[in-house]
């Protein structure tokens, strides 16, 4: 099938803007970074709060830019000025974030690709790609990059659309009111799928449900034919649903829902099987992913799968050959029988007690948890922290590292507090002093869990356990 042309003219006409210069150069792509940036590709000079991406016009046109997309002012300074190498159009409007949402938009709706929106405050990655692997099986599918999910990052990856897939899996992500809004009628989803609610940006936010009414978003916009796909097990989910114009399908793992798991099976690391219960029949379903979190991201992927006609036999083939994304739950086996839980990639309080029951339910000679700080909780860091600290101790785990600031000495006098040893508790200031630390205390056959907040880096952890245990 033809690509959709982007062409400076067909750029100008989405995104508002008038063209000076080549109307008719065509442009590979789109960047914002002129560090990534490929040659052919438009460059748009966003603007941000502590940036103006139109001071990087000139290292875009180094690195082969096919054309330039900056405010109009700008814009004009750029394409009066002399000199053979600044003869490439120049695109002028009135604010390049909102042009490349416009842009994108055009973009959506003349592909003719059906859209899947995920957002949730923990699993929107996992269930992206679980959702991703499910529907190639039938269709061609793309997926938003990486995290790609916010105001720039989701119209940046909904341009690939003008390769014509049949189906775009992308998450909606956010941490403050409003975003999401802006999200849906970028995207306009025909399937929105809502996972969870949890502390995750709680800093912003008054209390969780007002992370929920944020959240809840999602449900703007919607046609009768639109299908939301959400949580039967979050009360805040199902109290905000009955607002949906379209259609509902629930899942869950604790609840009645429409596809649920039953007669479920933790098998720690080793993973996950239930009986997964649908209005389309039963199927036996074995996963590697650990814990029920990761069942409840299969069971909404299963949902999506079941409402573009994937076969359930074909959904629990797959599930079985799920493996993690890297530092989100990957399981890392080293030497020695020692294994590592590399959840580095991010962290909040639900996700880690999630992390923390996984550990509790696998074998290992001696389970150790290094906890960085969890970011953005706002006033009840400390308070959220300390519940964390309590739950490893009923997790009856051998070691605990705690990394970071007050919170996480918080977690750290929790634990004790609520009965581990103090010997078997430490606080340290950094992922580097956190790594010297466990790499001095393990030993053969340990089970090492490794969580935090993307700004702690305790993925600097994992590697020095990768390197001096053969990883």
């Amino acid at each position: 099938m033809t690509a959709i042309p982007l062409t400076a003219a067909s750029v100008a006409a989405a995104a508002g803007g008038v063209v000076a210069g080549d109307p008719g150069q065509a442009f590979d792509g789109a960047s914002i970074d002129t560090r990534t940036l490929k040659p052919g590709e438009l460059f748009i000079a966003i603007r941000g709060e502590r940036f103006d991406g139109a001071e990087f016009v000139d290292a875009a046109i180094d690195a082969g830019a096919a054309g330039i997309m900056a405010d109009r002012r700008s814009a004009k300074a750029f394409a009066e000025r002399p000199g053979a190498k600044r003869r490439v159009p120049v695109i002028g409007v009135d604010d390049t974030t909102i042009a490349l949402q416009a842009l994108a938009r055009a973009i959506r709706r003349e592909s003719g690709a059906r859209v899947v929106a995920i957002t949730g405050s923990a699993g929107k990655t996992t269930t992206k790609e679980v959702t991703s692997e499910l529907l190639s099986t039938r269709f061609r599918v793309i997926r938003n990059r990486g995290n790609f999910n916010n105001h720039i990052g989701l119209p940046l990856s909904l341009i690939d659309l003008r390769q014509r897939p049949e189906i775009a899996v992308v998450e909606l992500g956010m941490n403050h009111a409003g975003e999401i809004s802006t999200l849906v009628r970028i995207a306009e989803p025909d399937v929105r799928v809502w996972t969870n609610v949890g502390e995750a940006h709680l800093g912003f936010f008054a209390s969780l449900d007002a992370i929920a009414d944020a959240k809840a978003e999602i449900l703007e916009g919607a046609r009768r034919s639109d299908l939301l796909v959400a949580n039967a097990d979050d009360a805040r989910i199902t109290a905000r649903m009955g607002g949906f114009a379209g259609r509902v399908t629930t899942f869950g793992v604790e609840r009645a829902a429409d596809v649920r798991a039953a007669s479920i099976v933790d098998r720690g690391i080793d993973g996950t099987s239930a009986q997964v219960v649908t209005p389309h029949g039963t199927v036996e379903l074995t996963t590697p992913l650990a814990g029920r979190a990761n069942l409840a991201n299969i069971l909404a992927a299963t949902a999506v799968a079941l409402e573009f006609g994937v076969p359930l036999a074909e959904v629990a083939k797959q599930a079985a050959a799920l493996r993690p994304a890297s530092h989100r739950g990957e399981v890392v086996r080293l030497a020695r029988g020692v294994t590592i839980i590399d959840d580095s990639y991010n962290a909040n309080p639900t996700a880690t007690k999630r992390a923390i029951e996984v550990v509790a339910g696998s074998a290992a000679s001696r389970r150790i948890a290094v906890i960085g700080e969890m970011l953005e909780l706002g006033e009840r860091a400390e308070e959220l922290h300390a519940d964390v600290g309590r739950a490893l101790s009923r997790a009856h785990l051998d070691a605990i590292i705690a990394v970071g600031g007050a919170p996480a000495r918080a977690l750290a006098d929790a634990a004790v507090a609520a009965g581990m040893p103090i010997a078997a508790v430490r606080h340290v200031a950094t992922s580097d002093e956190a790594a010297d630390a466990v790499a001095e205390l393990l030993r053969a056959g340990d089970l090492v869990l490794v969580k935090g907040s993307r700004g702690i880096k305790t993925d600097r952890v994992v590697d020095r356990l990768k390197s001096a245990w053969g990883g």
